[in-house]
Parts: C-alpha cells; sequence; structure tokens
C-alpha cells in the first residue's frame, strides 16, 4: 500500500489570504526577511497539493527541510513563519510582563474602561504603570522596540472576509481528492494580472549608491492585459497567454489548451476560482462533452490554487525592474520566461530573485484544515 504524499493541514481563510499576499504581492515595506517568504512559499505550495520534492525545487532546498516546515506549521500555525534570534544580556522584563503588555496594546483601551478607540505609545506607557493587575514600568522607546519585537506595529484597521461559501469543505474536500487520486490529470488555471505598461521597480546587482535608473512614468496609456497562466501540476510545467480581458472566451481557450495537454481524452481536472467567466453555460457544456471537471476553489479562498504559489516568480523576473515598452514586447517577455523556467526547473536562480518578496505576518486563530471553530453556547 503506498504511503500518502505529506501535505499541510487545511488553511483557515486569514491564513490563506495571508500566505497568498507574501507569496504573489509581497508584503509591507518595512520587513526584511527572507526567511518567512521561504517558508510562506513552502506551506502555500503544499496546501495547494504540490508534492514535496516539487516545493523542494521551488525553494531551492531539501526534501527533509520541506517535511520539517510543513510539521512545523501544523504545529505552531503562523508563528511558526517567523525566524528566532538569540543572545544578548539577560532581559529587565519578564516573559509575563512582555506578555501583558502584548495583549494589552493590541487590545481596545475602551476594554480596560479608558475612553479612547486606540493607544498612543504614552498612554500605553502610562496605564502599564499605573493599572491595578499587572504594573510594568517601562521607558517608551523600549515599549516601541518590545512592541516591534512581538510583530505588533502602528497599522491601518483592515476590514476582513471569510469565506461564505456554503459548500467550502466540499469543495476542498474535492480538490484534495482529485490532488491525491489523480494527480497526472490535474491542472490548475487562474488570471495574472493587470499587466500595465510602465515601470516597475525591482532590485539588481549595482555599484553602492549608483542604482539603476528608470523614468518615471506612471501612466498606463496602453491599458492593461491578464496573463491566462495553466499549470500542470504532475509535471511542474507553467503555460499560458496573454489577453487583452477575462472573459468567457478566453476562459474556453485556456481549457481548450489544457484538453490538448492530454490527447489520450481521459478525464482531466481544471482547479480555479470562482469567477463567473469561469461558469459560463457554455463552458459547462463544452467541459461536459470533453471530460473536464471543473473543481472551484470556495468563495474567498483563491489560495487553495496550485497556480498561486507559481505567480510570486513570475512577477519578479518579468516584472519587477522592468519598462517594456510596449504589450507586445512584454509579452514575449513572458513566453520567454516561461520557456526557460520550464526547461530549468531545478536550477537555483529560478528561486533566487523570489526572495526579495517581503510581508509581516500574523494569525490569531490556529484551525485545522478550516473547519469552523465549535463556538460556547
Amino acid at each position: 500500500m503506498s504511503q500518502k504524499p505529506l501535505r499541510v493541514r487545511r488553511l483557515t481563510d486569514i491564513e490563506g489570504r495571508q500566505l497568498q499576499q507574501i507569496v504573489r504581492r509581497g508584503g509591507g515595506k518595512t520587513d526584511r526577511s527572507v526567511v518567512k517568504w521561504r517558508r510562506s512559499m513552502v506551506v502555500l505550495a503544499s496546501a495547494g497539493g504540490n508534492t514535496v520534492e516539487a516545493i523542494a525545487r521551488l525553494v531551492q532546498t531539501s526534501p527533509d527541510r520541506v517535511r520539517e516546515m510543513i510539521h512545523r506549521f501544523d504545529e505552531m500555525g503562523m508563528a511558526s513563519l517567523d525566524p528566532r534570534w538569540a543572545g544578548g544580556r539577560p532581559r529587565r522584563i519578564t516573559t509575563d510582563d512582555e506578555t501583558f503588555i502584548v495583549k494589552t496594546a493590541t487590545a481596545r483601551p475602551e476594554s480596560v474602561g479608558l475612553p479612547f478607540t486606540r493607544w498612543s505609545i504614552r498612554k500605553l506607557a502610562d496605564y502599564l504603570a499605573k493599572n491595578e493587575h499587572h504594573q510594568v514600568m517601562i521607558g517608551r522607546e523600549r515599549l516601541r522596540e518590545l512592541l516591534g519585537d512581538n510583530d505588533v506595529t502602528f497599522q491601518h484597521t483592515k476590514t476582513w472576509k471569510e469565506s461564505n461559501d456554503p459548500l467550502r469543505d466540499e469543495k476542498l474536500d474535492r480538490i484534495d481528492e482529485v490532488l491525491e487520486s489523480h494527480l497526472d490529470h490535474c491542472f490548475a488555471f487562474d488570471e495574472f494580472g493587470p499587466l500595465g505598461i510602465l515601470p516597475v521597480k525591482g532590485s539588481s546587482w549595482s555599484q553602492k549608491t549608483k542604482p539603476q535608473r528608470l523614468r518615471a512614468n506612471f501612466h498606463k496609456y496602453a491599458g492593461v492585459r491578464q496573463f491566462h497562466g495553466c499549470y500542470s501540476i504532475a509535471d511542474d510545467r507553467l503555460f499560458g497567454t496573454v489577453r487583452e480581458k477575462k472573459g468567457a472566451a478566453n476562459t474556453l481557450a485556456a481549457l481548450k489548451q489544457i484538453r490538448a495537454m492530454r490527447p489520450d481524452r481521459e478525464q482531466i481536472y481544471v482547479i480555479l476560482d470562482n469567477l463567473s467567466a469561469h461558469k459560463g453555460e457554455k463552458i459547462r457544456n463544452w467541459c461536459a462533452k470533453n471530460k473536464v471537471e471543473l473543481c472551484f476553489t470556495p468563495t474567498y479562498s483563491s489560495w487553495a490554487n496550485p497556480i498561486e504559489c507559481q505567480f510570486g516568480p513570475l512577477r519578479e523576473f518579468v516584472l519587477n525592474n522592468s519598462d517594456h515598452k510596449n504589450h507586445p514586447v512584454l509579452t514575449r517577455k513572458i513566453h520567454a520566461y516561461l520557456a526557460w523556467r520550464n526547461a530549468n526547473a531545478k536550477h537555483p536562480d529560478v528561486i533566487a530573485a523570489q526572495r526579495k518578496e517581503r510581508a509581516r505576518i500574523r494569525s490569531e486563530r490556529q484551525r485545522r484544515w478550516g473547519r469552523p471553530a465549535t463556538r460556547a453556547a
């Protein structure tokens, strides 16, 4: 009996979106940890059904190290992505003090009876020194440093969404099933964009204080395009076409391109998100006649698509540090990179440029496979 391939536990909606943001778009400008990025890439790739060997090639490490990262994420959740540094003189503030400081700073002042909607450093330091429950004497600058060490920074408030898809678990279970039982017949599809003709900042080797320069023009005078990407999971091959826009006709053309990858006419499975252009009647009828099953990711859970972790390298190699003159040039660059990438999937340079993406990752809820936690009555 064959052993079941190792795979990370099912991600929650918040975890999936945070990991997807790191891999596809990068994170905060102040976060410079390459370790976080690589670990996030491993977890997202595993959640998308990629094998340990394929992930090891993607992040240029050993399969054993990939397995270790997966097990650590299963045990610790998002906290496993943070590098831990040791050394320095003993702290004067105890671990209990630090825990209390972080808990207080991340709570609303209204919860302790103060008439504020947020803390300032001065107000927080005063409260810590004068409260009746747990007094902590700490200076404002040390308080700022301690919060930063615990990834607590002053940020804009953001809204959040959880999947409201009533078939969320059934869809994720079906994706798991086809990845485990029909990997050779499984593909992933998604649009990547918008692709505009404008200078994009990036990084390159240059003399100190003499970086390469790009023109300052941020007008999308040539419109935008969409890259319709297709990923053969078993073959670890990425391909696709640049189109003027998203739409049912372009989605159908991509599905036909995927169908042509398996001329034996056996059943194939395509993982894709819930965009309306993916669900038209014409598409459903064509899929039924050509043995193509569409496996949709749940609403707000596109992180479950295995192709998501492949778009980060595409952005870094082709878009960042670029100034393409027009869309035909950009399209040629994309296809040239895809040809090189598919021919050099194990090359170390495939990963080197990706490690510039950054993110600040926090997660307070650790739920297995996205099943809602049982609430107290």
